[in-house]
């Protein structure tokens, strides 16, 4: 599973980390971010990338799992 974490990071930042480590087309990965536009934007490029996507709410982070 690949992880990141990218709290703390304005947008487009966050996809751009994601493109990045779906270039290796993994099964599985964790993306953490801290605001709800990157939520929704890390959310929706990993839906067009082909990945099912579910998200849990930590206290101020969300967590997006996405799957092959």
């Amino acid at each position: 599973m690949v992880k990141i974490d990218a709290r703390g990071i304005s947008c487009p930042q966050p996809v751009l980390m994601t493109k990045n480590a779906l270039i290796n087309n993994p099964i599985e990965v964790e993306i953490t971010v801290d605001n709800a536009t990157a939520k929704n934007n890390v959310e929706r490029y990993m839906r067009q990338s082909g990945y099912s996507v579910s998200s849990k709410n930590i206290e101020d982070d969300f967590i997006l799992y996405g799957k092959k």
